[in-house]
């Protein structure tokens, strides 16, 4: 007998074509190429990319980089590639986290960085900074200075800090408008021909000899993870220029002139030198931030007054001066008044 095997017969579709499957969320579909514009030109390739694709960690870019995926003029290349305008850039599929939504600077905050911009053109802007705001968030803060300004200029291609003050610093913060603006102040800044002048109320009666700082400052960090600057051989060279401006009683008001750029350089200088910024709760000591709070103190009394440069493009020289927000300025009239009482 013979055996007959069953087949079976496929099931019927009905002609249609199984459904394609969709990119998981946050992948992007398909390849894209870029043209790298005037603006991006000299500009790394990982930087650019990182620019491209915002919120996408630096180790995946290296590793799509590194395997082919990413061409420039349809060519293999690596991370520090320099760009040039017109290059053709492929970028590939690439998975973006998808961020937690942040707080956004409310109307209020914005108006108040707003009125405080004290110079705008095509390249750059330059903001009186009050204290108390970082300029830029992270470490707990939803957001600060440049987070704020492009809130409130959402039509901005491009917004960065050309450098940074403390959050407890007032002053003057110069962000770019441009990317070639940005290199050029920066360099500028790494050339030491941009000035930038202090305004700072210390302890003590600072002497009139006393007219420069010039010692080596090393970042370290304490047990509790805090990052503070000490003066330390094996530190960075750092020299501040300083002169006195006015006397009050247990205190002077001097002008600070810092010819490097090391984190909190002119806070440890002061201290340095015997004379701690008024209100410093990082380098000043307990007894003697006790006894500035006493008379009225309420801040770091530290201000970035006056910035001189050269405009990108124009070339233009320009001086550039803050004054004093209220809080600081009401501490030296009590200052003012306390000494006239004493005479």
């Amino acid at each position: 007998m013979s055996r007959k095997t069953a087949t079976r017969k496929p099931a019927k579709t009905g002609g249609r074509k199984p459904a394609a499957k969709k990119a998981p969320e946050g992948v992007s579909q398909s390849v894209t190429w870029v043209t790298v514009d005037e603006d991006n030109h000299g500009q790394r390739l990982d930087n650019f990319l990182l620019a491209q694709l915002r919120g996408v960690p630096r180790s995946i870019i290296y590793r799509i980089v590194r395997k082919g995926e990413v061409r420039v003029n349809k060519g293999r290349v690596k991370p520090d590639k320099r760009l040039a305008t017109g290059d053709q850039v492929r970028i590939p599929p690439v998975i973006r986290k998808e961020k937690a939504p942040q707080a956004s600077p409310g109307s209020r905050v914005q108006k108040v960085i707003e009125a405080a911009v004290v110079f705008e053109d095509s390249q750059m802007l330059v903001v009186n900074k009050p204290s108390g705001i970082a300029v830029h968030g992270g470490s707990g803060l939803s957001f600060g200075l440049i987070e704020v300004l492009r809130s409130a200029r959402p039509e901005a291609r491009f917004l960065e800090l050309v450098h940074r003050l403390d959050r407890d610093t007032s002053g003057l913060v110069m962000v770019a408008k441009k990317r070639s603006a940005l290199r050029y102040l920066q360099e500028e800044l790494r050339q030491r021909r941009i000035r930038k002048q202090y305004h700072a109320l210390v302890a003590g009666d600072w002497p009139d000899k006393l007219g420069r700082v010039d010692e080596p400052l090393l970042r370290y960090e304490m047990s509790n993870g805090e990052r503070r600057v000490r003066v330390d051989e094996a530190g960075k060279a750092s020299l501040t220029l300083f002169r006195p401006l006015a006397r009050y009683r247990g205190y002077s008001l001097v002008e600070a002139s810092p010819i490097t750029g090391r984190t909190h350089q002119i806070r440890v200088h002061s201290v340095c030198a015997g004379h701690p910024i008024a209100g410093d709760d990082k380098y000043m000591d307990e007894v003697s931030l006790k006894a500035f709070r006493s008379v009225g103190g309420q801040r770091l009394m530290l201000h970035a007054r006056a910035l001189e440069l050269a405009l990108p493009v124009s070339g233009e020289v320009v001086r550039f001066e803050a004054p004093y927000d209220e809080v600081f300025s009401q501490a030296l009239s009590k200052l003012e008044v306390r000494a006239a009482g004493a005479v």
